[in-house]
């Protein structure tokens, strides 16, 4: 889903609507059917304590994290912003071992490496004839987003262990829609997209990104927070150039090579072993 949403994101931006008024949208949208689904699923109690994570958590994970990724991608390629994404796992990594004192293996590292460079390899492929452009600044916004969005992992890390992933949704989305929609709503009402001027593509690119890319891609973070380790979940980054990469060969975009199965192979494998390496119960019979 996130994978899909850059080159969706990047279409919308900035003809369409501005950063700032897409990143409203994501939010506000997220937030309504959040807590309307909350309606149909057993209510749980959050104490103040645990709020405040959550306001922490919306602020790295959804408001910092969507916010500088949109501000980001509307400066430099999907191919850059592909890139960076590699890095996440490494932040989360070094972050839960600061954090959740998880160990950093040497079948984990291993694991991670070869992640990236067969996720790197890929993306590298996707840039032949690209004339997409880059920027500094735009890399340094999506490279604090993935930054703040390893930080949101590690931390809701306990949370998910506590609550649903409703119940933690819908207060994140509720405190990002809180502080960012008050400085975006100008953008929003003007924007061309809701204008005369839109097109069916558009209005459908926007749903595919509200809907799919934040609304289900944020419910199903949480669920997969409560069964396995954040470094873990962060390795999935890796998928992104992949599906990128097969949808190119679907559509007719791109051909499939020798090289790219062989890159799949490394991502593929970098993830079975951090998903393999030992958890810090797990340490008292040696680590791997």
């Amino acid at each position: 889903l996130f994978a899909i949403n850059m080159p969706v994101s990047k279409y919308l931006l900035p003809e369409h609507v501005q950063p700032e008024a897409l990143t409203s949208m994501r939010m506000s949208f997220a937030c309504v059917m959040f807590w309307i689904t909350s309606l149909f699923v057993p209510y749980e109690k959050v104490p103040l304590k645990d709020l405040g994570l959550l306001c922490l958590c919306a602020l790295c994970g959804v408001g910092l994290n969507q916010g500088l990724f949109i501000w980001g991608l509307n400066t430099t390629s999907p191919v850059d912003a592909s890139i960076i994404a590699t890095a996440v796992p490494i932040f989360v990594m070094i972050l839960a071992a600061l954090i959740l004192k998880e160990p950093i293996t040497r079948m984990k590292t291993f694991g991670v490496l070869l992640g990236i460079c067969g996720a790197i390899s890929l993306i590298l492929q996707s840039t032949q004839g690209s004339n997409q452009a880059s920027s500094l600044g735009g890399n340094l916004l999506i490279t604090v987003s993935g930054f703040m969005y390893s930080i949101y992992l590690v931390v809701s890390k306990p949370l998910t262990l506590k609550y649903s992933s409703v119940t933690m949704m819908k207060w994140m989305f509720l405190f990002s829609t809180i502080l960012m929609l008050p400085f975006s709503m100008h953008d929003v009402v003007n924007a061309k997209l809701f204008s005369a001027e839109t097109s069916l593509s558009a209005l459908a690119s926007l749903f595919y990104v509200v809907f799919f890319a934040t609304f289900l891609a944020y419910l199903f973070i949480p669920i997969a927070l409560k069964r396995i380790r954040p470094t873990t979940i962060s390795m999935y980054n890796y998928a992104q150039p992949l599906v990128a990469a097969t949808l190119a060969i679907l559509m007719g975009q791109d051909k499939l090579t020798w090289d790219k199965p062989v890159a799949a192979l490394l991502v593929f494998t970098g993830v079975y072993l951090v998903t393999q390496s030992k958890a810090r119960a797990d340490m008292g019979n040696g680590a791997k």
